[in-house]
């Protein structure tokens, strides 16, 4: 049985109409095409749907059993293609993403207040974790991308960079290293520096070289979180180093930033996406958003 939606549509019209002249204008084809789709369904169908005379055109009784059927048929389709045609035009869909909790309290909302007044009928869901669990949570399909610092990727996971930001010191303002406008690795020898756990304190040193050998590792506070580590410099128990786009929570701490150079070390950040299966329209125009929005200077300020 080879059944056509063309057909379908023209058994409904001449239903709805009681007319093949009607019909075929409804539908926008000739008459005589009109006619075909209709016998071409009842050979089809093995079945006479509609009783004609001279004078009056009828469903015949299996027709109008047949009619509410293909009728809901009808229906359905068209609302379907039309759902797809909102999340097409991004009327509706959600996008879920997962950061690491510095980007989940600083960058990503703002990103997705932009977002979200350019397409109002999105749903954006954060997910805030551990910077180690960004990619796991893309993996397992929690989230449709991910965000955050650059990490080894496996084969299952594909990485774009997003953007690259320099290191900064972050000191309480009254502090000595305060009142210069620039730092040295050197500056920070003999102070007690307060820094992440995992890789950010393998990766910083390695990039820093020969220039972290002033600097007591033995005396390295390590913690989870970015605002822990704040919250000790607040305390006038150490320093620490972050990312420029953290300048809001870091003012809110009551801290300054400086810059250190000699040599600059700067962090790359990724968006990770799980290879081999497609975004929906709603996630594939969030990724192409942060990428452009992220291009530019001042989102970081």
């Amino acid at each position: 049985m080879n059944v056509t939606l063309r057909q379908l549509q023209a058994f409904v019209a001449v239903a709805d109409t009681g007319s093949f002249t009607l019909a075929a204008e409804r539908l926008f084809v000739t008459q005589s095409a009109l006619s075909a789709l209709i016998k071409e369904l009842e050979q089809s169908l093995g079945l006479r749907l509609f009783d004609r005379s001279t004078r009056r055109l009828r469903l015949s009784a299996t027709g109008a059993e047949l009619y509410p059927q293909i009728d809901k048929i009808l229906h359905d389709l068209g609302g379907v293609i039309s759902e797809v045609g909102n999340l097409k035009e991004l009327q509706r869909g959600s996008v879920r993403v997962a950061v690491p909790q510095l980007l989940a309290c600083t960058l990503l909302p703002g990103l997705m207040a932009q977002f979200r007044e350019r397409h109002p009928g999105v749903h954006l869901r954060l997910v805030d974790c551990a910077v180690e669990s960004v990619m796991a949570r893309v993996f397992s399909g929690e989230v449709d991308i991910g965000v955050g610092p650059e990490r080894e990727a496996n084969s299952d996971i594909a990485a774009a960079q997003l953007f690259r930001l320099p290191f900064m010191v972050v000191l309480p303002p009254g502090h000595a290293l305060a009142r210069r406008r620039r730092l040295r690795w050197d500056d920070l020898s003999g102070q007690p520096l307060i820094t992440l756990q995992g890789q950010f304190t393998e990766l910083l040193l390695s990039d820093v070289g020969e220039a972290a050998r002033g600097l007591n590792k033995e005396a390295f506070t390590q913690v989870t979180f970015m605002t822990t580590a704040l919250a000790l410099v607040r305390a006038g128990l150490g320093i620490t180093l972050c990312v420029p786009y953290a300048r809001a929570l870091v003012e809110q701490h009551g801290l300054v930033m400086r810059p250190i150079g000699t040599p600059v070390v700067e962090r790359s950040f990724w968006a990770f996406t799980r290879r081999g299966r497609s975004l929906s329209p709603a996630a594939q125009k969030f990724l192409h958003f942060l990428h452009e929005r992220l291009q530019q200077p001042e989102a970081f300020r």
